[in-house]
């Protein structure tokens, strides 16, 4: 079973583990793309008026710049503690018991920018790079990715797959169609039926999903499985059909 979660832009800053390592990280026939993609970033740092303009930094930001020339040799953290913001302080990773984080780094990918999905237990350093920059000289993010992404995630053979990610990074590995799996829209309902999707409580009820499911080890197989694990749980869960279920809040 994976569980696939987005990144943040906002990240917890330092680290006490070793520069990364990209042949260690999960889904590791993603090397070479993780290379190519590191080397970009790099050598847009290396200009900083380009890198303002690539990636967007307002005057406030420019301090980024220095962390993406650093990518190789700057401490890292687990990847579900470096990432900081509404999902990952709702999952609270540094809060769970060693077994649920255990669980966290067998089961959960977190979809990365620069180094694509990676184990939650990965180390990786601060970067700057969004799902929907393209660096100078390489392929749209879209290009480099999505095939790679979903090649590798057949490989790994997952049983089930919880896809948490929003679109556009989901749009950078779709989960490959001979995976059973499951893709959560965060929605509420009011009191005439009416269903509409949410921002904020989103990626918070998405947070909560995900440290329930380490806190109880969940093993799930199916996507009615999925819905009978979250009623049990308190969850309220229903299932859409077509690889959908919406989780209400």
């Amino acid at each position: 079973m994976f569980v696939l979660l987005p990144p943040s832009e906002t990240k917890r800053p330092g680290g006490d583990g070793p520069p990364i390592d990209l042949g260690a990280l999960a889904l590791p026939s993603l090397r070479p793309l993780r290379e190519q993609v590191v080397d970009g970033l790099i050598a847009l740092s290396a200009d900083e008026d380009a890198s303002a303009r690539v990636l967007k930094l307002s005057a406030r930001r420019l301090h980024e710049i220095a962390d993406n020339a650093a990518l190789r040799s700057a401490a890292t953290l687990p990847a579900v503690d470096r990432y900081t913001g509404v999902l990952f302080d709702a999952l609270d990773a540094g809060t769970l018991d060693a077994s649920a984080r255990a669980w966290l780094g067998s089961h959960v990918l977190i979809h990365s920018a620069p180094f694509g999905p990676v184990g939650a237990l990965d180390g990786i350093p601060v970067y700057r790079l969004a799902a929907s920059t393209s660096l100078p000289g390489l392929p749209s993010p879209r290009r480099i990715w999505a095939d790679a992404v979903t090649t590798a995630m057949g490989r790994a053979r997952p049983d089930f797959v919880v896809d948490l990610r929003s679109e556009a990074y989901a749009a950078l590995g779709p989960v490959p169609a001979d995976v059973d799996g499951v893709y959560v829209r965060v929605v509420s309902e009011s009191s005439d039926g009416t269903v509409r999707a949410l921002n904020h409580f989103n990626k918070k009820a998405k947070g909560h999903l995900a440290r329930a499911l380490a806190s109880t080890h969940a093993e799930i197989g199916s996507r009615g499985a999925l819905v009978e694990w979250a009623r049990s749980q308190g969850i309220v869960m229903r299932d859409r059909g077509v690889g959908e279920v919406e989780l209400l809040v």
